[in-house]
């Protein structure tokens, strides 16, 4: 046993900034970051077009989840990721087994060719969970239970609940869930934000405090969940010309967006 549970450490942070922070958050609020999620993320339209295709929700979610837990070790940007992945199975529908499909997908992708092995075997433990999901369960899942549907990933796949593909796979489960079900259910506060490369190295600006627990805490001062807040530091730290045209066209407080920049 570690004594991190009963030794308090003190991290440094410039307090001044993170007023800043807070105070930017705290203007942009959760209106902001839907506003990003659904008229700027380029992986919002990728899984519009992929709903369209697919006329089938129970599937399209499942594929969404699917997709997420292998969004990792890319060799390109996420969002031809998720378009290549939208195209694909807009034309290629998978048969009874999702993991069987992405045997055949993968090893052809030019976004996501790198740990195949590693990555269908990871679908083929998740997908008796996902085989024991109805419509109704998932839907349950958006409207009543994501931080249960976080806890279920993690056990199915042995993994820590704030590792950061099951919270990424929870966020983007928020997205289907939006698109197939036609409702905005905001994230839970409990659901961690993913500690990737980039949210790591902005957090550094602040403080030495581990981000996952730092944003946490950001998230209750200003009543953003940390999965929103993922959203709104996305432009800000993406630098993609298309997200920052997007964010000027559809935000109205772009500007205060981009503050976050100079942070």
């Amino acid at each position: 046993m570690t004594l991190d549970k009963f030794i308090k450490v003190k991290y440094r942070a410039d307090e001044e900034k993170v007023g800043v922070l807070r105070e930017i958050l705290s203007e942009l609020g959760i209106d902001c970051a839907r506003t990003i999620e659904e008229r700027v993320d380029l992986q919002f339209d990728a899984l519009k077009n992929l709903h369209e295709n697919l006329k089938n929700n129970e599937l399209f979610i499942k594929l969404v989840m699917a997709n997420s837990l292998v969004s990792y070790q890319l060799t390109a940007k996420g969002e031809r990721w998720w378009w290549e992945f939208s195209k694909h199975f807009s034309e290629n529908p998978p048969g009874r087994s999702i993991s069987e499909a992405y045997s055949r997908f993968l090893p052809n992708s030019r976004t996501n060719r790198r740990l195949v092995t590693g990555k269908v075997k990871r679908l083929e433990r998740i997908e008796p969970f996902f085989d024991s999901l109805s419509l109704g369960d998932l839907r349950d899942y958006y409207f009543n239970g994501m931080e249960r549907l976080r806890d279920e990933l993690a056990k199915a796949l042995g993994s820590k609940k704030s590792a950061k593909t099951i919270v990424f796979a929870v966020k983007m489960f928020g997205y289907a869930g939006r698109i197939a079900f036609g409702e905005f259910v905001p994230y839970p506060m409990a659901i961690e934000i993913p500690d990737d490369v980039r949210i790591n190295a902005y957090t550094k600006r602040f403080t030495n405090e581990p981000p996952v627990s730092f944003w946490g805490r950001i998230a209750e001062e200003t009543g953003i969940p940390p999965l929103h807040i993922d959203s709104i530091l996305w432009p800000v730290l993406g630098g993609n010309d298309e997200v920052l045209r997007r964010l000027r066209e559809h935000c109205t407080k772009w500007e205060d967006v981009l503050r976050l920049t100079a942070l």
